[in-house]
């Protein structure tokens, strides 16, 4: 019998309305900013960054709702940098 994945949840978090500027002036200047899973079935994540073309990937893993209030530090870096 085939064992059935557990869902993985990544937590919930409310952007601030600065976040979610900085957030979509990314999307619109394309620097993608976005979560990777580490492996399927684990709870912890990446953060992968496209700018030009060019893919990283942090160092660092996150735990859930961590994930997101580090995708959001990293669009408010971007915008902060660039605007």
């Amino acid at each position: 019998m085939v064992k059935k994945a557990t869902r993985i949840i990544m937590g919930s978090y409310l952007p601030t309305n600065k976040e979610l500027d900085a957030a979509e002036w990314c999307i619109k200047n394309k620097i993608y900013i976005i979560p990777v899973q580490v492996s399927y079935g684990v709870g912890l994540w990446y953060i992968e960054i496209e700018v030009n073309n060019k893919k990283t990937k942090s160092k660092d893993k996150f735990k859930p709702v961590e994930v997101w209030q580090k995708k959001y530090e990293y669009c408010s870096y971007y915008y902060d940098k660039y605007r």
